[in-house]
């Protein structure tokens, strides 16, 4: 068996010596850098295609916003970004190289994804749980950030006052937080982050999209799937708006958020409008009287 995060060059050749090649550590991120994108991503699920031909790119820098209807592709598309589902055709990068060239270990050192729903079958404590998001270090020289890293991330998602409570005990949205500490313990920058907020009481959306900006801030990409689009026109840098499998509209969201496309997507009446005070992007359904 081979040690985690070692790759081999395939079946081993007659007559030479075997060899594994040496985890590849990241390297400098710049801001503006790409460090995931998707050309003519097409993704089939269950024998139906449920992306066709999706172009996205995330920056270093920047947080982007997939949003769009149920069923739109959303999830899917994060999860081929993350090397989780496999391409039908086109190619996903994840810091310039396709997925299929890192091996998982060295794609763990360089993204960090937060799945839709966390559960664990043992009651591990709080702390122990974003720990785990360590693992990706362990041997190198940056295991010696743990405690600062585990303790970082619980301060910046309230929840370091249960540190010691089992995972299993806590409700729904403190689930959430500590499954968004892990992430953030893991140090990646690239951070893909499926409905964040599902779970999340009013202040709590707020701090976890506050978060997202913090770590885009310090050089960060980070790509959210949000079903809120006024948290998206906030907070996101960029939008991607999906629509049956397509990217229909990719810019800033004061560009793409328009009356008509949204009503369009959503099959909602939708108004956007600028916000009284501040001048931001408002979203908000068209009601009956």
């Amino acid at each position: 068996m081979k040690p985690p995060g070692t790759t081999s060059p395939g079946p081993r050749p007659a007559g030479r010596k075997w060899f594994r090649t040496r985890t590849v550590p990241p390297g400098p991120v710049a801001a503006g850098d790409v460090l995931a994108e998707a050309e003519a991503l097409r993704v089939r699920l269950g024998g139906r295609e449920v992306l066709a031909g999706v172009d996205v790119a995330a920056r270093a820098g920047e947080v982007l916003a997939l949003v769009g209807p149920n069923g739109a592709g959303k999830s899917t598309l994060l999860g081929a970004l993350a090397a989780d589902l496999p391409a039908a055709a086109g190619v996903v990068r994840v810091h310039r190289r396709p997925v299929s060239g890192w091996s998982a270990h060295e794609l763990a050192l360089r993204r960090a994804m937060l799945p839709q729903s966390a559960s664990l079958s043992f009651p591990f404590p709080v702390e122990e749980v974003v720990r785990m998001g360590r693992a990706p270090w362990a041997g190198r020289p940056e295991e010696a950030e743990d405690d600062a890293a585990v303790a970082s991330a619980m301060a910046a998602t309230e929840v370091t006052a249960f540190a010691d409570r089992p995972f299993s005990a806590l409700s729904g949205g403190e689930r959430a937080r500590v499954a968004l500490a892990r992430v953030l313990a893991q140090r990646a920058r690239l951070l893909l982050l499926d409905e964040p907020t599902a779970a999340l009481d009013l202040r709590h959306q707020e701090l976890v999209l506050r978060v997202c900006r913090d770590r885009a801030r310090a050089g960060d990409a980070v790509v959210v799937v949000l079903h809120d689009l006024g948290l998206a026109a906030a907070y996101a840098h960029r939008v991607v708006i999906l629509r049956a499998g397509r990217a229909v509209a990719d810019g800033a969201p004061a560009e793409v958020f328009t009356d008509r496309l949204l009503s369009d997507v959503y099959q909602q009446p939708v108004e956007v409008f600028p916000h009284p005070r501040t001048g931001e992007v408002v979203v908000a359904p068209v009601r009956g009287s």
